[in-house]
C-alpha cells in the first residue's frame, strides 16, 4: 500500500517481433522490474496489440506467469499516442500504432481502473521486443 491507503496496479504491456520467445520477453520484464524494485507477482496484466493475438511467446509468456493477455487493436491505442515517451514511424507503418508496448500498457490499466493510468516504466526493450509497465491505484477493499 501506498502512504495514501490505495493499492496499485501494475499492468505489463508488451510489443515484439514475430518468432520472439517466451524467454526473452520474461527476461526483459525480469530485467526491467528488478532496476525498478518491483516483484513480478505485483502485476495483475499482460496486455499487447492485436495483430500479436497468436503470437506463440506472449501466449505461453502468459500462461507462465498465470495471466491474462488483452489485446487491442491500433484505433483502441491511437488516443495514447501523446503519452508515449518513444513514437515510431515503422511501428506505426507496420501497424497502425506509434508504439505498442507503452500504449497497449495504459490502455489496459486504463480499463481496469475506469480512470488515466500512468507510465510507471516507460519503454524498454531487448533486441526482439519491448516492454512497459503501466499503474493505477484502487483503494482497498
Amino acid at each position: 500500500m501506498t502512504a495514501t491507503g490505495t493499492v496499485p496496479i501494475l499492468v505489463i504491456g508488451l510489443g515484439c517481433r514475430q518468432g520472439c520467445t517466451a524467454a526473452e520477453l520474461l527476461s526483459l520484464i525480469e530485467r526491467s522490474l528488478a532496476r525498478a524494485g518491483i516483484p513480478l507477482n505485483a502485476v495483475r496484466a499482460l496486455a499487447s496489440l492485436d495483430l500479436k493475438r497468436q503470437e506463440p511467446g506472449l501466449l505461453q509468456l502468459a500462461a507462465r506467469l498465470e495471466l491474462e493477455l488483452e489485446v487491442f487493436s491500433a484505433q483502441q491505442l491511437a488516443p495514447y499516442a501523446p503519452q508515449l515517451s518513444h513514437r515510431s514511424n515503422l511501428v506505426f507503418e507496420k501497424t497502425g500504432c506509434f508504439g505498442i508496448a507503452e500504449s497497449a500498457a495504459l490502455a489496459l490499466a486504463e480499463r481496469l481502473a475506469g480512470a488515466p493510468a500512468t507510465l510507471l516504466i516507460t519503454r524498454q526493450k531487448s533486441p526482439g521486443a519491448t516492454f512497459a509497465l503501466a499503474c493505477f491505484e484502487q483503494n482497498p477493499r
